[in-house]
């Protein structure tokens, strides 16, 4: 085998795992863990505003 065969296998391979990689990222199972990854940072800002709202009607006392 020489240097060309080597890279013709290498392209294969790198081929093979992009495929691999959209298919895994496109699939159903993966959608609600995605979008659930997605929305964290909005309920974390929900929490925030929680605790906010929590500590102003502390201190009106």
């Amino acid at each position: 085998m020489d240097y060309g065969t080597y890279r013709g296998i290498l392209t294969l391979v790198i081929l093979v795992l992009f495929i691999v990689i959209v298919v895994w990222a496109y699939s159903r199972r993966s959608k609600t863990r995605f979008k659930d990854a997605a929305n964290a940072i909005f309920e974390d800002e929900k929490t925030h505003k929680d605790t906010i709202s929590n500590e102003e009607k502390g201190s009106e006392k």
